[in-house]
């Protein structure tokens, strides 16, 4: 006789929107809803409304919550993320244990994207992996040992605050840092800086300066203009270092790149790769794979269901 799958709520909390659904532990996802974002007490209650029939109806054992950070796993705090204005120290874990009775758990969204990477996805089969977001901005996820590393204050990863150059594009609150560089917002001021100066004919050349984004040079650059290819393997040779410093530190097995890396392969990859091999350790670059993600758009709901699975296991 089969056993009953586990099934788990899932809520996937981001600065645009919101979706809540069920998940199982074969990684199917079952009635899913989408809704924007909104202030606090509004997007609460709109989780509520959708989650108590889902409850009603499957039972769940946990809840798992994916957000932007920074945030506190310890205490289910969400701290301040800059994409969630309003979202100031919301006590979100004690708000839905109270309102369902349910054990539930919050991770930043790079922590739930590495533990969904490794258990479902490109990190399968291995004990050492790394989960670059490679969106709006960049963070690492971190799988070491067989176990996810969060940091004293849930820090551990942030990488994109490392500063690459004196001065440059801003990410992360910092002129020339990593995230400023390798992200989808460092690419579309890359863009802008660059379409600003003297420069060959481009695709780009039909948009208005100010509104490239990243999205326009990735498309670009996959028809295969030679300028959109250009800025995106500036991105790409920043990546490589930031990687090449994550390579030479944690001595990873395997690396997943979210996001930009997904959509661009190795238009991104190949620079980053050109940039390891100069910069980190051949033994430990000659023993690290790395991949773009496997779970594509899949990835918001079944990075909320292994923070769910994840710490129903471990804590």
């Amino acid at each position: 006789m089969q056993m009953k799958q586990k099934s788990y709520l899932l809520i996937d909390l981001g600065g645009t929107k919101t979706a809540v659904a069920v998940g199982f532990d074969d990684a199917s996802v079952l009635d899913r809803t989408e809704f924007p974002t909104g202030a606090v007490e509004e997007t609460i209650s709109k989780i509520a409304d959708l989650a108590h029939p889902i409850i009603e109806k499957y039972q769940p054992c946990a809840i798992g919550i994916s957000c932007g950070g920074p945030l506190s796993s310890r205490s289910g705090t969400i701290i301040c993320p800059p994409n969630m204005p309003g979202w100031v120290n919301v006590k979100i874990v004690e708000i839905f244990e109270e309102k369902f009775g349910l054990k539930t758990f919050l991770e930043n969204d790079a922590n739930a994207g590495a533990l969904a990477e490794w258990t479902y996805g490109a990190g399968r089969g291995y004990d050492n992996v790394l989960f670059l977001t490679c969106g709006t901005g960049l963070g690492v996820g971190l799988i070491l040992d067989g176990r996810l590393y969060r940091g004293k204050q849930d820090l551990a990863g942030e990488i994109g605050h490392i500063r690459m150059e004196a001065d440059g594009p801003v990410g992360f609150y910092k002129a020339g840092s990593l995230e400023g560089f390798a992200s989808g917002g460092g690419l579309t001021q890359i863009a802008r800086k660059k379409l600003a100066e003297p420069h060959p004919p481009t695709i780009l050349d039909k948009f208005d300066i100010d509104k490239v984004t990243s999205k326009d040079v990735g498309q670009a650059a996959i028809e295969g203009d030679e300028f959109a290819k250009s800025l995106v393997a500036i991105s790409g040779k920043y990546l490589g270092r930031g990687l090449a410093i994550l390579i030479d530190t944690l001595n990873p097995e395997c690396i997943v790149l979210g996001s930009m890396a997904v959509r661009l392969g190795e238009l991104l990859i190949g620079p980053a790769w050109s940039e390891i091999k100069k910069e980190a350790i051949e033994d430990a670059w000659r023993n690290c794979r790395i991949v773009p993600a496997e779970l594509g758009e899949r990835i918001g709901d079944i990075a909320a269901l292994c923070v769910a699975k994840y710490n129903m296991e471990h804590r």
